[in-house]
């Protein structure tokens, strides 16, 4: 790369283009975030794009003094730098928070979508080329020429996809992510294909292709084991120092530079030492904890605000060059909208999400901008107009697309719709969960719950921890920076949570280690007043089924439940409430309760007790899920009333799911929609030897106690619906000693210590769509 090689102020620069750099920097980020409040709904990168422009030679470089201030002899080189030093950090950024088991499990249809359009495109560039290099008078480098031509019409901008995407807060939703992952994999195979054949031209650049290839490799091995030794070294801090992450950023650096000295692009090398990097552990939580702030809030607003930077309006005046711009702003639109269609048709997914990906995959501005800025050879540069007019082509296809993108992703119709339920979720289906802990005593509950439910591989989960802690009123950062430690954070949200964090750090690596089921942290410093509300917003926005609380009681080393934080439970009570999907509160019973399916040497017993209602059905779909695990062996128990004893109601025959609960939800009463629903269960798992069914007849609440207290010391693990069941004959007279009314009837005698039970008790609350349908009156 020519800008790495003559980074110095050339006698001819009337300024020094180190402080014109730093003063453009700065006036992109300001005016690119007055133009993000006020436009807002058009998304950051619209923003960040036009103040480009308003900086550029579009509006105030007209002014000859800010010409010349901006725009000098050698000021090229020092952008085409700084461009290239975002770039190479938010590509390894990407990289390294992209979900590899969704992007594994969805690589088929992700790459159809990401081909529909680039196939049709690169059909569609053949006689595109024949027009622009009559046009343009292109003799020289004319296979280099096609390549510039199909890549500006093939390719998807993953940053700026992905910032749309986040912006929106639409990257949690499922055709977000298939946008998102569908972009990336069309721009590296844009970089795989024109990397491949600029191999083949010569024995000189096939030989640096394998050198760069290797030398990839080597990084990423190392990697692997830096990581590791960071880790241990690092084992009673949050964080790694500042020293080792730099060790980090100056390998990336030097294999960019060297990638780039050598002909080729880096981008390719940046996302995959990101992709491999190891998720586990505390190297991988700092560089996420350091680089996700600095590009969101300064390495892509600046680096889209340079793009717009380089565009010319003047370019445009020209009545032939204003027709054969926007004719390939419509060739490109065309070819991505049709190929999407197509590829959506056959994947059969909704003509409303194929438009929305279309549009998303049209986005443009990143590796067609470094094949315009790059020289076809080191002895031929582009023609300034073509240059200039592909520049604006990239640019005004950008600007056009972005708004239209932000529009139909704001509409909340788009994406709103996600399962809240379990029940209504298919179990080999991605579980999507948010497991809230307040302190490390909560971890272990928690990741245990977690390891049972992604115990089989053909069920994916995503799993969140989030660590809930509480804003104090008052708080006075007692060290300036120049006394921190090194490693340590100048930040006062880091220092919430005290010792915890290190704790529950250190317990989340431990379990993922373990287990390889990777679990995204996060962390929710509030009032315990309103802390409920940011935890439902948040679970909106992370689009989850379920919510695990932790109880607020622990069991003593005597057995019996001791208060811990009364706080746990007037929060506990508001979420139930006001939760956007299923609750589920654990009552831990510590060494002699649910412990660790993977690290346990023995299959664990778990019984989920079903009396009916919604409550005990999402309850029960629960449980299909941990019966999957390996090392767990559920039971169903079932109780009934004494007086239908006689009553069959079990068919042999085995029924399509969806249409028993279908037809009997819309004509049948709850019950029968509780027989549907255990039928199903019961020929799809009891049938098969997957679990195990109990019946028990009782009469009213004395005989249900004492079925419970025969089975009290028989599983490690109670799941129970919370309530739902209105005035059910089975538990008459229980709620005469009723203490804890978040655990429903059941759930609450069973964690009473005069049960003296020593399984743990998972309660689920079905997720109330409406005020009417339960829960409580007030908080």
């Amino acid at each position: 790369m020519e800008a790495t090689e003559q980074l110095v102020c050339q006698p001819v620069d009337a300024f020094n283009p180190l402080i014109t750099t730093s003063f453009q920097v700065s006036c992109i980020l300001v005016i690119s975030h007055i133009f993000h409040l006020v436009l807002k709904p058009l998304g950051g990168p619209f923003a960040q794009l036009l103040a480009g422009i308003v900086v550029g030679p579009t509006l105030l470089s007209r002014i000859h003094s800010v010409e010349d201030f901006f725009i000098q002899a050698s000021s090229a080189k020092y952008y085409m730098f700084f461009s290239f030093i975002c770039r190479m950090l938010f590509m390894f950024s990407i990289g390294l928070e992209t979900d590899i088991p969704y992007l594994r499990r969805n690589i088929r249809v992700v790459s159809i979508v990401a081909g529909g359009g680039s196939i049709l495109a690169c059909i569609i560039s053949g006689p595109l080329f024949w027009l622009l290099s009559k046009v343009f008078r292109v003799n020289n480098e004319r296979f280099a020429f096609f390549l510039l031509i199909l890549t500006v019409l093939a390719n998807s901008a993953s940053p700026i996809v992905i910032r749309m995407i986040a912006e929106s807060k639409f990257d949690t939703a499922d055709l977000g992510r298939l946008a998102l992952y569908s972009a990336l994999i069309n721009e590296m195979s844009c970089v795989a294909v024109i990397g491949a054949l600029k191999s083949f031209t010569s024995f000189s650049n096939f030989g640096c292709a394998v050198l760069v290839v290797l030398a990839t490799v080597v990084l990423i091995i190392l990697n692997k084991y830096l990581s590791f030794f960071f880790n241990k070294r690092n084992r009673n801090n949050r964080f790694v120092t500042n020293g080792e992450v730099f060790v980090i950023i100056f390998l990336l650096t030097s294999l960019s530079l060297f990638t780039e000295w050598i002909g080729y692009e880096a981008i390719a090398n940046c996302f995959l030492l990101g992709l491999m990097f190891p998720r586990e552990g505390k190297t991988a939580r700092t560089l996420l904890q350091k680089l996700t702030y600095a590009v969101n809030t300064f390495i892509l607003p600046v680096y889209f605000g340079y793009t717009g930077f380089q565009f010319n309006i003047n370019i445009l005046f020209n009545k032939l060059t204003l027709a054969l711009a926007v004719l390939v702003i419509l060739v490109s639109a065309a070819t991505k909208i049709v190929g999407t269609f197509a590829a959506c048709h056959y994947l059969k997914i909704p003509w409303n999400e194929a438009l929305i990906l279309s549009f998303l995959l049209n986005l443009k501005g990143n590796y067609d901008l470094i094949l315009i800025n790059t020289n076809p050879s080191p002895d031929i540069i582009w023609a300034k107009e073509i240059h200039n007019f592909l520049l604006a082509v990239v640019v005004l296809n950008t600007l056009i697309t972005a708004p239209v993108v932000a529009i139909l992703l704001n509409k909340e119709e788009s994406f709103a719709h996600y399962p809240t339920t379990l029940e209504i979720l298919n179990p080999e289906s991605e579980l999507r969960l948010l497991a809230c802990v307040y302190i490390p005593r909560h971890v272990s509950s928690h990741v245990s719950l977690i390891s049972a439910l992604g115990g089989c591989p053909t069920a994916p989960i995503k799993p969140y921890l989030l660590h809930l802690v509480e804003l104090p009123k008052k708080r006075k950062s007692k060290l300036m920076y120049h006394q921190l430690e090194d490693g340590d954070q100048f930040s006062d949200e880091e220092e919430y949570g005290g010792n915890d964090v290190l704790e529950i750090n250190e317990a989340v690596d431990s379990f993922t280690s373990e287990t390889k089921i990777l679990v995204k942290q996060g962390k929710l410093v509030s009032s315990f007043l309103t802390i409920n509300e940011d935890l439902c917003n948040g679970a909106e926005d992370l689009r989850v089924s379920v919510i695990f609380l932790p109880f607020h009681k622990h069991q003593r080393i005597d057995g019996k439940m001791e208060n811990s934080m009364e706080e746990i439970r007037t929060i506990n009570q508001k979420v139930i409430r006001h939760a956007p999907c299923s609750v589920g509160i654990f009552v831990d019973r510590g060494q002699t309760g649910f412990q660790h399916p993977h690290g346990c040497s023995s299959v664990q017993n778990i019984a989920t007790l079903f009396f009916g209602g919604p409550d005990d059905r999402e309850a029960l779909a629960c449980s299909k899920r941990i019966s999957m695990h390996y090392q767990i062996s559920l039971t169903v128990i079932r109780f009934k009333p004494t007086s239908s004893r006689h009553n069959s109601w079990i068919n042999d025959a085995s029924h399509n799911d969806e249409e028993i609960i279908m037809a009997i939800s819309n004509i049948g009463t709850e019950n029968e929609i509780d027989n549907a629903f255990v039928e199903t269960f019961y020929n799809r798992y009891v049938a098969q030897g997957k679990a195990g069914f109990v019946e028990k007849y009782v009469s009213d609440g004395q005989e249900t106690v004492a079925a419970l207290r025969e089975i009290s010391d028989m599983y490690s693990l109670f799941i129970v619906g919370k309530g739902g069941r209105g005035n059910s004959p089975l538990t008459a007279g229980m709620s005469d000693w009723e203490e804890c009314p978040e655990l429903g009837l059941v759930g609450d005698l069973l964690a009473s210590s005069e049960m003296n039970i020593s399984g743990s008790i998972l309660v689920i609350q079905r997720h109330r769509h409406s005020e009417t349908e339960g829960g409580f009156l007030d908080d």
